[in-house]
């Protein structure tokens, strides 16, 4: 016997209550659009991002040193690619 697991469908014998998230695409891609003029080039980056990158960009865009944040410190997260000509 084999079984296929479809994405986002939930297999339980007791009633859903909440889902928090799983590893499928629905869960992971979260659209972005940065609007700060004059500092973000016009354009689309494909590349792979966490949203812990956010936080660390704001504080860039804002002119404040992401290294002020503990979880940058330890984890080394980088701001946003695509987002101008970050030092």
């Amino acid at each position: 016997m084999f079984g296929i697991a479809q994405v986002g469908t939930i297999y339980t014998t007791g009633t859903k209550i909440a889902e928090h998230g799983g590893a499928n695409p629905g869960d992971l891609d979260v659209p972005l659009v940065v609007y700060a003029p004059g500092t973000v080039r016009p354009g689309q980056v494909s590349n792979s991002v966490e949203t812990t990158q956010v936080a660390p960009t704001i504080l860039k865009l804002l002119g404040l040193s992401p290294s002020s944040l503990q979880a940058v410190q330890q984890e080394g997260t980088q701001v946003l690619p695509g987002l101008g000509n970050w030092d």
